[in-house]
């Protein structure tokens, strides 16, 4: 292996270990929000207990998250230099903007979040969290916004070999940018749902009884079921949108090697590159030009209409895309039958749901990671699409040193994330049943061991 393929390889490593923490932030930032708001709309007992519960979790993976992200930026100045020198008047200031106000404003307020229940008003701790909140979307706004424009480049004109921006507004808001930030954070909501729901659903199954637990898997259920098909109409835009502008994508994510009019949707196969064809394929007749043109006949460009060394690894982007779609296809299907279940109020009392909920739990990050492979590997072999190769884009730099760095990081990833995802394994299992006394007018609210009772159901005003 060459010290491109390692360089990849490595980047390819940390950065899936770091979607997976800030994704799962997203999301959960925005649980504790509702939570809060609930709590303080109703104020009902029930949604404090579980923004209390689900704090603690949201401090462990943020931390995580934080520190994943600093490592792999490191590695622009290292493994990528040509590559962060070139693109660096466009790119530079878009992750500067997200250091300067998302990364700044969830830092900012998160100490409020974390440490002000018992010191501030809950009105301005409130606030602290839909700033929290707001900052984890804001984070993804800007990241999403450098990803895209490295896919579909626009608002640029090139000044001694760099990518200088014209307009700033056509930067950020670059073709494929509105549909993948809304993919994104939809991925990260239901990968967040089904965690809630994962968690409410095993501690159900140790107590039918528990409150908390039955309020967790209510609401997870209900957000998928929501926003799961909402989630496969968004890609089909998502889809749209590359065949405009990435069609070579396309064609290795359908596992279509030939130009053809009336093109079959291929559901299995086996994509065989020196072959050029997707052999024993499980075929839709005419499926793939419909979804793709809206026109049964219509034709759908193959990968023979570009060059063999533009083509992205078709195995990969293949078989990751039908990880992703199957994936929402089950979380589509989860959704229906939990809210058919809680129409007939049996959702909390059949076992079988319960531990299908819990099998759950993984399904997200699972898609999530599928969604990003297809993404980025059917960018190959371009960083920015169409215009810099990654040939042309990696640093001078031996086999030899990329290869033990690249060690370096996986056991140090396997400790620190593998205990980090281990304490928050043992987090989720802590009992959700925590008590909260009322407050008086001098004292904060508290949790305490003792299950609560009616009494406080509702806070005293």
């Amino acid at each position: 292996m060459d010290a491109v393929l390692l360089a990849r390889l490595q980047f390819a490593f940390t950065v899936s270990f770091h979607i997976l923490f800030p994704a799962f932030t997203i999301g959960l930032a925005s649980y504790l929000a509702v939570l809060e708001g609930l709590w303080l709309a109703t104020q009902r007992a029930v949604f404090l207990q579980l923004y209390r519960y689900w704090l603690m979790v949201f401090a462990v993976a943020f931390a995580m998250g934080v520190v994943s992200g600093i490592v792999m930026s490191y590695q622009f100045g290292t493994n990528w230099g040509p590559f962060a020198e070139k693109t660096g008047p466009v790119l530079g200031p878009l992750l500067a903007y997200e250091v300067l106000t998302a990364f700044f404003l969830e830092a900012g307020f998160l100490g409020v979040m974390l440490f002000g229940l018992e010191r501030v008003g809950p009105r301005l701790h409130f606030a602290a969290t839909l700033l929290v909140a707001f900052g984890t979307l804001l984070s993804a706004f800007w990241i999403l916004s450098a990803n895209s424009w490295m896919h579909t480049p626009a608002a640029f004109h090139m000044e001694d070999g760099r990518y200088v921006p014209d307009s700033w507004s056509g930067v950020i808001f670059n073709p494929s940018f509105p549909y993948r930030f809304t993919h994104m954070v939809l991925a990260a909501y239901l990968t967040t749902a089904l965690v809630v729901g994962a968690t409410g659903a095993w501690h159900l199954l140790n107590d039918r009884h528990g409150a908390p637990a039955r309020v967790m898997l209510a609401m997870a259920v209900g957000m998928v079921a929501l926003v799961a098909p909402l989630q496969l109409l968004v890609g089909d835009l998502h889809g749209l949108n590359t065949q405009d502008h990435q069609p070579a994508k396309i064609a290795a994510m359908e596992g279509h090697f030939q130009t053809s009019a009336g093109a079959p949707l291929i559901l299995f196969g086996i994509p065989l590159v020196d072959q050029a064809e997707t052999r024993y394929a499980v075929a839709i007749p005419k499926g793939a030009s419909l979804i793709l043109k809206h026109d049964p006949d219509a034709v759908v460009t193959g990968l023979d209409a570009f060059p063999k060394a533009d083509w992205p690894n078709v195995a990969v982007v293949f078989w990751a895309f039908r990880i992703m779609v199957g994936s929402g296809l089950v979380m589509i299907l989860f959704g229906l039958v939990g809210a058919v279940l809680l129409w007939r109020r049996r959702l909390f009392d059949e076992a079988w749901f319960l531990r299908w909920g819990v099998a759950m739990g993984p399904l997200g990050f699972v898609a999530l990671l599928a969604g990003w492979f297809v993404t980025e590997v059917g960018r190959q072999p371009f960083v920015v699409y169409g215009l810099l190769r990654t040939q042309e884009a990696v640093s001078p730099i031996g086999t030899p040193g990329v290869a033990g760095s690249l060690l370096g990081f996986v056991a140090v990833y396997g400790v620190i994330f593998g205990a980090g995802s281990f304490y928050l394994l043992r987090l989720l299992k802590r009992s959700p049943d925590l008590a909260v006394e009322p407050p008086t007018q001098q004292g904060p609210w508290r949790t305490t061991g003792v299950v609560p009772g009616p009494a406080l159901e509702k806070r005293p005003k």
